[in-house]
């Protein structure tokens, strides 16, 4: 009957430490498989069941990507032109939104040129469109503080081409956060 008692605790024990359990580990020490704190719950950015909330709800708010998927990066404007369209007026709109639920956020604008003209010509076009989108943005009530502006001219393209599509992609100010 020993015999038979202490077979059976032995299997017990073999089984118990074959098996991996790791929410049975000590205190303190990370669950691999959930990436979760056993003492604290979830890591930050992480839901209950140690699932990245970011990839289930999206970019990670005040970043880049947010701004980029919820409220757009960048306007468009007209050959010769660094004055804001309706579009690109909503555009902005939203932004300066953006930008006030995430008050310490900094962004920088970017003017940017379609390939005509000349170099010095276009490096003071996108700083009149990259201006035009900042003192909007301020008109709208973002400090000024916190909005720098940069003129790329036409070093920067976003399409390659010498035709009109790629011309009017071209022609733009991008926001970008710092």
């Amino acid at each position: 009957m020993v015999f038979r008692t202490l077979t059976i605790l032995g299997m017990v024990f073999v089984i118990s430490a074959c098996t991996s359990d790791d929410a049975t580990t000590d205190a303190g020490m990370i669950n691999v498989e959930t990436r979760e704190d056993i003492t604290d719950g979830p890591l930050d950015g992480q839901d209950a069941y140690g699932m990245d909330q970011y990839a289930l709800d999206g970019p990670a708010p005040g970043s880049q990507q947010d701004l980029v998927v919820n409220v757009g990066d960048r306007v468009f404007f007209g050959y010769d032109q660094y004055n804001l369209t309706p579009e690109a007026q909503r555009t902005l709109e939203l932004q300066a939104e953006w930008l006030k639920r995430y008050p310490s956020t900094t962004i920088t604008v970017a003017g940017h040129c379609d390939e005509r003209g000349t170099r010095e010509y276009n490096l003071a076009l996108g700083d009149r469109r990259a201006t035009s989108v900042k003192n909007y943005l301020v008109g709208l009530g973002v400090d000024p503080r916190r909005v720098t502006t940069i003129s790329y001219g036409k070093e920067r393209p976003a399409v390659l081409g010498s035709n009109s599509s790629a011309w009017a992609q071209n022609r733009r100010g991008v926001t970008t956060v710092d």
